[in-house]
């Protein structure tokens, strides 16, 4: 149905608007709300007539606040006075804008209907809060949003509990817009979402009135619909998440790199999650006030500080100008009861938390200490600090990484909160070590490095070298911390990458830890470091191998004989007496026993990606006749295959059967893989795809290769394949996956049983060949 009215269409002067490449972010936003309205007034005035008195066109929500994004619905409520013909005029209003191929929310209502369908429905309330009058009667228009507000100042004690739950299942779904590596500009916490029900319920929620005045969030707001304008303006999309493959394009749209708009867009969520949390952390404390709680007089704790109506303040005289100790005392106290700061503590310490001149008096590093070893709620209690400037006047060096993106799918979190991530691992663990203190210190600036140009653990030594005497450390403490830093990662890569059974490998890891209190700090720091990355970063296998390194490498700073190398258990034996082709398997771990043949082990690893299984490490038994085979594995999906499934595949493969050349040329992976490969082209698009690594020193007896790829089902197959042709035995492999990529490392001898030799040619052809099978 059409209505035929004579008014002139919206898809011109959108597409006029679309084609200003110079008018971008809220400008944009509100000179197409400004277009609608023109289009959207032309409408209703040939439906209704110039001035109604008893029919108004609303726009509410976004639309209401007068933003329009590219891919927005435009969101309408036509309210009238009881009029007999509202049927009619609305078809006479809507079909015109559906003609306009327009996305259009609406709905008709009476001024009592309105009332009802605020109490029906949240939504319908929260939308009002942002409402004013497109045509018809202003009038009337007035009167909506007067009685809304009079409706939500009613009925907050009830409302706002309902809201503040349907944030809490939106963060929770959609996470931390600082954070996340694809985020949603509108849904994630911190996104536009949270600061939009800041700015409307400060109309109805006292406490947050001081909050929108200051203006803080005006800045957030630009960056953030920015972004959002050029999504969807250069995607044609209405959606709102900035996808990996469109970073670059909205960045330089913006005039900005995908880093710069990654760094502006983490900053931005932070103010706007803080202003969040900490609003409602006050909204939360309305109803008791409202319900007659009285206001207790403050309860002293410590010099300066009281606890008062559920948050810390300070006591008369307490100055922070004049104690350097006061802010992070504060914060520490806050984070121990798990209580905010209030709001006129954290103005006085932004206006007046002093930078410390020259070194740190020692009650100043214990306040640091302090606040870092409260746990997890220390958190927020640094983050309430941080946005207020204060750590960068006591830490210049923290600057940096503020907000500092990580653009990879293996870290969750921007660099600063990583660190705040592993701090707080790192107090769970504390009674593990005989220098908390030097623990929690080495995990609060393990990366800071990160923040400076060249290789950040270099950067790193270098910026502790420096801060460590300021702090008022010891010179003896300041070397056990730069050694934490500079060898952060030695536990994980070397357990993950390395022959542990080869004494090389212990010699070298004690050699750089250097004693065993290091040793033992450097184990806490390497487990809080990686549960404090992602999912991915730790887990049983893992664990399992930094612990029984650790083991090792303390077996040798005590001066005591190494453990002899794990030997076949019985059962394994008895397959391997057998002779026969066999597979069994002990949850994750599984035994293959087979002829010996050249090649085995790629053919094994081959047969478990066809069925569905990763494998993580293969150790190898035997001899001339029969080999045995100990593979530690996970599954592809959700369930290890069966081992007489891979028994049965195995001995097609074997006999000729099964040919793992056609089932596995050309296989980029499930979707997960491939969407993850994806992601790291897009972001690193100058990066090498392969990197191969050959070293003959790691290891007295074999030469290791080291193979980093794009994670993809069959890729141990594919270098385990290439070694087998270039006449190379495999006497042990481990695989490891790091994100989008694999980190496969072999230990291999030439057919005579010795190390490759060290001829360039020899590896570059190795290389070429291990380059071209993985494509």
């Amino acid at each position: 149905m059409s209505t035929g009215a004579p008014v002139a269409g919206f898809a011109e002067p959108r597409a006029a608007l679309l084609a200003r490449t110079d008018l971008t972010g809220r400008a944009f936003t509100a000179a197409l709300a400004a277009a609608a309205d023109e289009w959207l007034r032309g409408i209703f005035e040939a439906a209704a007539g110039p001035a109604p008195a008893d029919v108004a066109l609303l726009a509410v929500g976004g639309y209401g606040r007068g933003e329009l994004a590219p891919g927005s619905d435009v969101d309408l409520v036509l309210v009238h006075r009881n009029r007999k013909d509202i049927g009619r005029l609305a078809d006479a209003v809507w079909y015109p804008i559906w003609d306009g191929s327009v996305a259009l929310d609406h709905s008709v209502r009476s001024l009592r209907e309105m009332g009802r369908a605020m109490d029906d429905d949240i939504k319908v309330a929260l939308g009002l809060l942002d409402v004013r009058t497109v045509a018809g009667s202003a009038a009337l228009g007035d009167e909506v949003r007067r009685a809304a507000l009079d409706k939500w100042l009613g009925r907050a004690k009830v409302w706002l509990p309902q809201v503040g739950a349907t944030v809490d299942a939106r963060h929770e779904t959609a996470g931390d817009l600082a954070f996340l590596l694809e985020p949603d500009l509108k849904e994630a916490r911190g996104g536009l979402r949270d600061l939009h029900l800041l700015t409307g319920l400060a109309q109805v929620t006292p406490v947050l009135a001081d909050l929108v005045a200051a203006g803080r969030l005006d800045e957030p707001l630009e960056i953030l619909v920015a972004a959002r304008v050029e999504l969807q303006r250069r995607t044609g999309r209405p959606g709102n998440q900035l996808l990996l493959q469109d970073q670059d394009t909205v960045a330089a749209a913006l005039g900005h790199s995908a880093d710069q708009l990654a760094a502006e867009l983490a900053q931005a969520g932070r103010v706007v999650s803080w202003a969040s949390d900490d609003a409602w952390r006050r909204i939360r404390k309305v109803p008791r006030k409202q319900l007659g709680r009285r206001s207790w007089a403050p309860r002293p704790l410590e010099p300066g500080l009281a606890l008062r109506d559920d948050e810390i303040t300070f006591l008369p005289g307490a100055d922070p100008a004049t104690d350097p100790t006061l802010a992070l005392r504060a914060a520490a106290v806050s984070a121990e009861l798990d209580v905010p700061l209030a709001r006129p503590a954290i103005d006085r310490l932004t206006a007046s938390a002093p930078a410390p001149a020259g070194g740190w008096p020692p009650d100043l590093l214990q306040a640091w200490l302090r606040l870092l070893g409260a746990g997890r709620p220390a958190i927020a209690a640094f983050e309430t600090l941080d946005q207020q400037g204060v750590i960068e006047r006591l830490l210049p060096e923290w600057g940096p990484v503020r907000s500092r993106p990580q653009r990879n799918a293996y870290h969750r979190f921007t660099v600063d909160r990583h660190l705040l991530e592993t701090v707080a691992v790192a107090t769970e663990l504390v009674r593990r070590v005989g220098r908390p203190d030097l623990l929690l210190l080495a995990a609060f600036f393990h990366d800071l490095g990160k923040g400076y140009p060249g290789d950040h653990t270099d950067a790193g030594v270098a910026l502790l070298g420096e801060i460590g005497p300021r702090l008022g450390l010891p010179p003896e403490d300041v070397a056990v911390l730069v050694t934490l830093v500079r060898q952060h990662l030695l536990l994980s890569e070397v357990a993950t990458r390395r022959d542990l059974d080869d004494p090389a490998t212990i010699a070298g890891v004690a050699e750089a830890v250097g004693d065993r209190e290091t040793l033992h700090l450097l184990a806490v720091l390497t487990e809080s470091d990686s549960l404090a990355t992602g999912p991915a970063a730790w887990g049983r296998w893992k664990a399992g191998l930094v612990a029984r390194l650790v083991d090792l490498v303390e077996r040798r700073l005590a001066g005591l004989p190494a453990p002899e190398p794990p030997a076949p258990t019985p059962a394994q034996r008895e397959l391997l007496a057998a002779g026969r082709l066999a597979v069994r398997a002990d949850g994750g771990r599984f035994t293959v026993v087979a002829p010996a043949r050249p090649g085995l082990l790629a053919t094994v690893a081959g047969v478990l990606a066809l069925d569905g299984a990763s494998v993580r490490s293969a150790v190898t038994w035997g001899n001339e006749a029969v080999v045995l085979l100990q593979l530690d594995v996970t599954p592809t999906w959700d369930v290890l295959p069966d081992a007489a499934r891979v028994e049965a595949d195995l001995t097609a493969a074997v006999e000729g059967r099964l040919s793992l050349e056609e089932q596995l040329a050309g296989t980029d992976g499930p979707a997960p893989w491939r969407h993850r490969v994806a992601a790291k082209r897009a972001v690193h698009p100058d990066e090498p795809a392969v990197m191969v690594t050959v070293d003959n020193d790691a290891s007295g007896q074999a030469t290791l290769l080291e193979v980093r790829a794009p994670d993809g089902r069959g890729t141990l197959w594919r270098i385990a394949h290439t070694l087998d042709r270039a006449g190379l035995t495999i006497t042990s492999a481990i695989a490891n996956t790091l994100g989008a990529d694999v980190v496969d490392t072999f230990y291999v001898q030439t057919s005579g049983g010795a190390k490759l030799p060290d001829s360039s040619s020899v590896r570059a052809t190795l290389t070429d060949a291990l380059l071209e099978a993985l494509g």
